[in-house]
């Protein structure tokens, strides 16, 4: 029986009266279309995301861009909301763009991965490709995993494992809080599953699953950890909801640690303020001290030109990979073809902006990376938006450390 995500993006896809054919297309440029969450309550997210991606693609322009062409980002507004962005695919699909960008959330991500599909399967001329830069659920690479599909940041359950495996030995007592839809899900049961692994001396106290960007007052939650006795609060929350959840901890002072996999995105360092200096970890992909710490004086450099650019960290460093490693597999295959690009990004294999090796793993199409464990503290050389606290990395999880188990059973096309 088909579970929820996959009944609703079905559903969406039904209901969208989608698949016409393309218009033609310029070929002056290699175009990359982008679907994002670019207003509402998350906006600022998708802001700094589109950023960071054309910075990386304005690098890869001056160095000649690919195949002798400069490559175009053609971005549309998705509102976070799975029917925008199947709109926003058939638009492309009209205009010809072949690949596809969208970073998050999973619940646009999976709907997305079943409009890829019916596309593709209904339409073999004008076949898209998805490039996923952000949406999390484990199950768009298990359960629904798609050849049409890539996703280049570590999954819920793997962040999860890295969270757990960088949290101190003197934490035994947590309280979770999540997001209640698929990422959020995800996050929490997969959080209760690495914790029952890796530390069984840990005691779940208590559990929480909010509706997803609608609360606005999170004392009443701050209140039920309080009363815990939890010595942590782990969470999958990003943007406003976990902003908002910060906040009202630091100002009714609760004296809890945050260990968190999305601590780092737009506006919650702020949120966090100085009272959570030594107190806030985070799960990434990269951040601005990487360079310095591992003594990479190229990526420093990178660092120090973005934040001349821009008052926010460059905390994205699987989307620059994912640019990176898109480009690398179409001069591979010669072409922007979605079945080309697709063979050549299979078990292709890149150096990260941190000089890490970044593989794409063939049999679930699931990003294989180095990601740090970091904590939020004044001992660094470079703050986040201006609070005076950066990150710095604690623990550092390579792809040989976490759990490598998938449950994708891949369709592969004929042709």
């Amino acid at each position: 029986m088909p579970n929820l995500f996959q009944w609703a993006a079905t559903a969406l896809i039904g209901a969208a009266g989608l698949f016409a054919q393309p218009a033609a297309a310029a070929d002056d440029t290699v175009r990359l279309g982008y679907s994002e969450l670019l207003s509402g309550t998350f906006a600022q997210v998708g802001d700094q995301g589109i950023k960071t991606i054309q910075t990386v693609i304005d690098g890869i322009n001056a160095k000649g861009g690919v195949l002798g062409k400069k490559i175009a980002l053609v971005a549309l507004d998705n509102k976070g909301q799975p029917a925008e962005a199947i709109i926003n695919m058939q638009k492309m699909v009209d205009d010809g763009i072949q690949i596809m960008l969208n970073c998050g959330p999973s619940n646009v991500g999976s709907a997305l991965i079943g409009a890829v599909e019916k596309n593709n399967e209904r339409n073999k001329d004008h076949r898209i490709l998805y490039i996923n830069c952000g949406a999390l659920a484990p199950e768009l690479t298990n359960e629904q995993c798609s050849y049409w599909h890539f996703r280049f940041s570590m999954h819920a359950g793997q962040q999860a494992e890295i969270m757990i495996r960088a949290m101190p030995k003197s934490i035994t007592k947590v309280f979770l809080i999540n997001q209640d839809y698929i990422f959020g899900q995800s996050a929490q049961r997969d959080l209760k599953k690495y914790l029952a692994a890796l530390r069984p001396d840990v005691q779940i106290v208590g559990e929480e699953m909010i509706p997803l960007g609608k609360i606005k007052d999170f004392s009443p939650y701050v209140t039920k950890v309080k009363a815990s006795g939890a010595q942590a609060l782990l969470t999958g929350n990003w943007g406003q909801d976990l902003a908002l959840l910060v906040k009202a901890g630091m100002e009714a002072g609760l004296p809890v640690d945050y260990h968190t996999m999305l601590g780092h995105l737009a506006g919650s360092p702020t949120a966090i303020g100085p009272g959570g200096e030594g107190r806030v970890y985070s799960v990434l992909s990269m951040h601005d001290n990487v360079g310095i710490e591992t003594n990479n004086q190229e990526l420093d450099a990178w660092v120090q030109e973005f934040r001349k650019k821009f008052d926010f960290d460059f905390i994205f460093g699987d989307r620059r990979t994912a640019i990176e490693m898109t480009v690398a597999a179409i001069a591979k295959a010669g072409s922007t073809d979605p079945l080309k690009v697709a063979q050549a990004l299979e078990n292709i294999t890149i150096t990260d902006a941190a000089g890490q090796p970044a593989t794409m793993r063939k049999d679930d199409h699931q990003i294989i990376l180095t990601y740090y464990g970091a904590k939020f503290t004044k001992d660094v050389k470079y703050d986040s938006e201006k609070t005076g606290l950066g990150w710095k990395t604690e623990t550092v999880v390579r792809p040989g450390d976490l759990d490598a188990s998938h449950t994708c059973k891949m369709k592969r096309p004929a042709s």
